[in-house]
């Protein structure tokens, strides 16, 4: 077998295949053969057709699948002769079969060829952040309003109060589908509502009545009340306050504090949580921004083939957080989920992959165990029986090989940061908290 290679571009090669004729005609005689034994035709025994009538009546047809065949053996016998390292199907044109052999041309994509520029030449925001004292008692605190009941009050309706009102609304004097309800419950303040909904009921005690003009937002969902101004008769029939809980021993028994340990072992537990939250949130903010940097300071050029099965991944990830948000994705329409949904985030990801990798050959970074072992137990200590998770971690060759890849994605993260340029940013826990909030909301 004779091939020639061309480039076509940085991730493309062309081969030039030419397959020996008496390859062809060796499979070609072999199959006829083999036909013969098995063909039936009227007026002959079987195995006793002439080899001259198998040859016409199926020569034909065995000759288009003998080369198929061969174009399917020997386009993968051509790009390891050739050591290619392919990404996906090769794409076969030109088929010809000459005095020479069966000829063909096939177009494949190559794992692309990178060289990182200089480490040197990125900057990299480090954001730092450490929970204080009044972080703690902020989360004490949520703790309690999770928790909290609600007391009917006699008094006004005001912010963070729960109202319990029927509404019925009109748009130039009509109904409108959606827009009345009865014993609906609400916190005020909440946001909900469309702007001003809340703000109306304000102030309303129970028994009141009140009529409120608001306007629905030009983005809003039903597209035949974008925009349109309405009126809402609102019938308070309820108001109650939050009653949050007393810090006593009922309340410590359930984050497993002993009233004898008191609510200082419980601000210790809830700092060790959040300091280990904050240490997760930092440990990914500084991964994004590394490779962010990394990924903007080099072009890539990315296979389509890649980034199509990068797109299947994705597209299947988020069919699973639908399954488990839904109780099932097996009835979901996939053509709300077209490529494009995904295509920038799948090449984003194609290029970071070939980045990483390039790093990791050049720096010859191999994965820490301790780093590993590290990873796991701590891991472990947000679990009732951290034992229990070390073992099952340690055990599962499946499980522990997922955490050495993400161990070494932080070392190639601390290679990045000894050779970038680093600015060390202090952020207050709440912020970060704000921030992590933004991104959870727009993935």
């Amino acid at each position: 077998m004779i091939v020639t290679t061309e480039t076509v571009s940085g991730i493309s090669r062309r081969l030039n295949v030419t397959v020996p004729a008496s390859r062809i005609d060796e499979q070609f005689e072999a199959r006829l053969k083999k036909a013969a034994k098995n063909v039936k035709i009227n007026g002959f025994r079987p195995g006793k057709v002439p080899m001259s009538r198998i040859r016409s009546d199926y020569g034909p047809g065995i000759r288009q699948d003998v080369i198929n065949d061969m174009i399917r053996d020997t386009v993968f016998e051509a790009i390891q002769q050739e050591k290619i390292n392919a990404v996906g199907m090769p794409n076969i044109e030109k088929v010809d079969l000459t005095k020479d052999g069966l000829v063909y041309e096939a177009t494949v994509e190559v794992y692309p060829e990178v060289n990182v520029k200089d480490l040197k030449d990125l900057s990299v925001t480090r954001k730092t952040s450490e929970v204080n004292d009044d972080d703690v008692d902020g989360m004490i605190e949520n703790l309690r309003k999770q928790r909290q009941e609600w007391a009917v009050t006699k008094g006004m309706a005001k912010k963070d109060m729960q109202a319990t009102f029927d509404f019925e609304g009109t748009i130039d004097g009509e109904k409108f589908e959606g827009g009345s309800a009865e014993d609906f419950k609400l916190v005020l303040g909440s946001g909900r509502m469309i702007p001003g909904f809340e703000d109306g009921i304000i102030g309303m005690k129970a028994g009141e009545e009140k009529v409120i003009d608001v306007t629905f937002p030009e983005d809003y969902q039903a597209e035949n009340l974008q925009g349109k101004a309405a009126q809402f008769k609102i019938t308070l029939k309820q108001v109650e306050k939050p009653k949050l809980p007393e810090i006593d021993a009922e309340f410590l028994t359930v984050f497993g504090v002993t009233e004898e340990e008191g609510i200082d072992k419980l601000k210790a537990d809830v700092r060790k949580n959040m300091e280990r939250e904050v240490k997760n949130s930092l440990r990914q903010q500084v991964k994004q921004a590394a490779f962010n940097a990394v990924v903007e300071n080099n072009d890539v050029d990315v296979p389509s083939a890649m980034v199509t099965e990068e797109i299947g991944r994705q597209r299947q990830q988020m069919l699973q957080q639908f399954a488990q948000q839904f109780g099932g994705a097996q009835n979901f329409d996939q053509s709300m989920l077209p490529d494009e949904l995904f295509r920038e985030q799948a090449e984003r990801s194609v290029k970071l992959g070939v980045l990483v990798g390039k790093i990791l050959e050049d720096a010859k970074l191999t994965v820490d165990q301790e780093r590993v072992k590290a990873f796991i137990e701590e891991t472990a200590q947000s679990y009732e029986d951290p034992q229990e998770v070390v073992d099952f971690f340690s055990n599962d060759q499946q499980q522990r090989a997922q955490i050495e890849a993400v161990v070494l994605e932080d070392q190639v993260v601390d290679y990045i940061l000894q050779n970038a340029a680093v600015t060390d940013e202090s952020i207050s826990y709440q912020d970060l908290l704000k921030e992590q909030q933004a991104q959870r909301a727009n993935r």
